[in-house]
């Protein structure tokens, strides 16, 4: 299951003048995905010009102006993506019903709003990407994208290396169809063994439900890399943002189309700055009257 750069279809940050769907267009400006985008429909929370939308089944323009509980939808920013190291027992997810605390309550007060980029379950840790665009996270948890998740996984008891091969060409557990998994015997213990396992569906709890249907229960899962993006050494909690130039060529887009013109600008009025003060110190410089 190797990742390589290829050119995608499903996703373009380039705007559009064409009638959207509510829902994309509230995704895209990174609000939330669009299913949760139509709940918030569905509560009462999201206008346009003015008029309180019923259902999600409206498409809308540049020209229209959109709320989203009583504040105005901004344009959409280009597209950015963060590597996050997520610790165990922070549940991803803005609102947790049991009042656990979420990896959005511990994220940095100075990074924009995001959401993520598929889950990890409160148990598990490892890379988790973030985004501020909603349609980029769709496109990149699709199943499509072809993206392999690898995990580090601590299994209890004693592997036999055949029933890892039961499942290369995946499985069905209780109605549910898994896709293909590769998983490799990396340390055999006393009482847990140590596997590395890769998947390109991510459904819910994969990894875990997958091994206990095997007979080995999962007592530790650390997400290593998704698709191009490794968890490399960022320590539990950080989070590092990824250039937009790795961002552009994994999604076989150019740069200026997710590049910042903001940022393009600061870059090439810093280098301005720079040179200015060293011109500034070699003229000074000749300037200095030369000690006899």
């Amino acid at each position: 299951m190797k990742n390589r750069p290829q050119k995608f279809t499903g996703f373009s940050p380039s705007p559009s003048e064409k009638p959207k769907r509510i829902a994309k267009v509230i995704a895209r400006a990174g609000i939330c995905s669009r299913r949760e985008a139509e709940v918030y429909i569905a509560d009462g929370r999201v206008k346009v010009n003015d008029v309180l939308l019923e259902s999600p089944a409206f498409t809308v323009t540049a020209s229209d102006i959109i709320e989203v509980d009583n504040v105005r939808l901004g344009k959409a920013e280009p597209p950015r993506l963060w590597r996050y190291h997520k610790p165990r027992g922070l549940v991803v997810s803005n609102k947790d019903e049991k009042g656990r605390d979420t990896i959005f309550t511990t994220l940095p007060e100075s990074l924009p709003r995001v959401i993520s980029i598929g889950r990890l379950d409160i148990d598990s840790e490892g890379l988790l990407l973030l985004t501020n665009d909603g349609e980029l996270a769709r496109h990149l948890e699709l199943p499509a994208t072809g993206w392999t998740r690898k995990y580090r996984v601590r299994v209890y008891g004693r592997v036999e290396e055949a029933k890892l091969g039961e499942i290369a060409d995946g499985v069905n557990i209780d109605g549910v169809q898994y896709g293909p998994v590769l998983a490799r015997l990396d340390t055999q213990k006393t009482c847990n063994a140590w596997l590395t396992i890769a998947i390109k569906e991510g459904r819910n709890r994969e990894v875990r439900n997958i091994m206990k249907y095997l007979g080995y229960p999962v007592t530790r899962l650390l997400r290593l890399s998704y698709g191009p993006f490794l968890l490399g050494k960022l320590k539990a909690g950080q989070v590092e943002e990824v250039k937009p130039s790795v961002l552009a060529q994994q999604l076989g887009l150019p740069l200026d189309t997710i590049e910042a013109k903001g940022a393009k600008q600061k870059a090439s009025g810093l280098k301005l700055r720079l040179k200015t003060k060293s011109a500034n110190r070699e003229k000074h410089k000749q300037q200095r009257p030369r000690r006899p």
